[in-house]
């Protein structure tokens, strides 16, 4: 289990435009790594709108964002060019990246048991260490969460 404190995991992944990007493309810049279930669901929408109504402030502190789920690189081009979200996103179809930062595991919902995306934020100082680490995302409020 990945702690505050801990070097971030490496990773790679192929963005929204098929553009393979690493861990390593951050170094030396602050890093929102967050991790969210599905593209242009409810909670999933509002928390990038979220991010995206921040970004600027983000920047002028000095951070990236860069979200990550199991959808395909098509469906976050669509997510991201319906609403305008100024940020890259990570498909992660194997769950690598989801299993190295505990972002996969057994959820429940209305009963039942399955395995899935466990939504969590990972911010990664400029030098690759885990800053914080948010488990309970308030989707609409999610920036003032991190900032």
């Amino acid at each position: 289990m990945l702690k505050i404190g801990d070097k971030a995991p490496d990773f790679t992944g192929k963005n929204q435009d098929g553009k393979e990007i690493t861990l390593e493309d951050f170094k030396g810049k602050n890093l929102v790594l967050y991790f969210y279930p599905k593209d242009n669901t409810p909670g999933c929408t509002a928390e990038a709108c979220d991010l995206r109504d921040n970004y600027d402030r983000f920047k002028a502190m000095g951070y990236e964002i860069l979200g990550v789920s199991k959808d395909n690189e098509k469906s976050h081009k669509g997510f991201i060019e319906k609403y305008y979200l100024p940020f890259a996103l990570i498909s992660d179809t194997d769950a690598i990246i989801l299993k190295a930062y505990d972002a996969w595991g057994r959820k429940k919902f209305m009963g039942r048991e399955y395995d899935g995306i466990i939504r969590k934020t990972f911010v990664i100082g400029a030098d690759g260490i885990i800053k914080d680490i948010i488990e309970k995302v308030d989707t609409k409020k999610h920036s003032a969460q991190i900032i």
